[in-house]
């Protein structure tokens, strides 16, 4: 109790930083300059290598095949996304190569959306490429199609496109939830070679079990720059094997120093310590 006639004053203190998160601080701008860095420098490289990979090459035979056997090829972003989720963005830029090589082989391209937009943007998408490759004639906006905004709904069309024109080639390409083993079980069941590719963790084991190439994670991205071409995407994966070796190289560091503190007795202090 204060006595009479005096006001208690407090004072807070409001503290700018915190030091116990330098460490996030510098893991945060050092990836922000790599990122710009390789952006900006992007048009002075003459080219990028990317390592194969096995759903690349695929694609000519999956589009050879379907052609060959005279049966459509079938190609899906899944229900998970939306066009603004980097995974449809880079299964629109592999669509447009798909495209292409349907309109070069004259072979019919069968594509199930759950989004009126995705819908739009996909016919988009098709029809540039089907003028790209000088078959403008070929493209067929009908076959690109809206079915359901439901996951269920979704994927139950889908399934009754599958076993109706049993494509010969099924491009599964996106963000997937619920719906993708259902998909990729009845594209295993009526024979048709797949390709799929997602950056979810939980249903890409569905897609290593039941199709034939599979895209993990990053290499979905890595797969649309290096088809399209785009030197911006190109740059963005180029940012990210250099932050994978700085983190690799951190976490050997940090093994190393905690063994030498161990073996000497000394316990690491201060915000680089582990």
């Amino acid at each position: 109790m204060f006595p009479a006639g005096q006001i208690a004053i407090v004072v807070t203190q409001v503290n700018w930083f915190d030091s116990g998160k330098l460490s996030i601080l510098i893991a945060a701008v050092l990836s922000i300059i790599i990122v710009l860095y390789t952006t900006y420098h992007r048009k002075s490289r003459k080219s990028y290598q990317v390592r194969e990979i096995g759903g690349i090459k695929a694609v000519e035979e999956a589009v050879g095949r379907a052609t060959e056997m005279a049966r459509p090829l079938l190609f899906t972003p899944g229900w998970g996304g939306d066009i603004q989720r980097p995974t449809t963005i880079a299964s629109m830029n592999f669509l447009s190569h798909v495209a292409e090589k349907t309109a070069q082989y004259d072979c019919s391209l069968v594509y199930p959306t759950h989004d009126p937009v995705i819908m739009t943007v996909a016919q988009e998408v098709a029809r540039e490429s089907y003028i790209r490759a000088g078959y403008p004639d070929r493209y067929r906006e009908e076959n690109i199609t809206y079915v359901s905004s439901t996951q269920f709904g979704y994927a139950a069309a889908v399934d009754g496109m599958i076993s109706r024109l049993k494509p010969a080639s099924i491009f599964l390409l996106g963000t997937f939830e619920a719906e993708s083993l259902i998909l990729a079980e009845t594209g295993n069941s009526v024979g048709a070679i797949q390709i799929a590719g997602t950056d979810s963790t939980i249903q890409l084991s569905f897609f290593i079990v039941a199709c034939d190439y599979t895209l993990i994670g990053e290499e979905l991205f890595a797969a649309s720059g290096y088809l399209s071409g785009n030197r911006s995407i190109l740059a963005s994966v180029r940012a990210q094997d250099i932050l994978k070796v700085i983190i690799i190289s951190l976490l050997l560091l940090a093994v190393i120093w905690s063994t030498v503190n161990v073996l000497t007795g000394h316990a690491p202090q201060g915000w680089w310590s582990f």
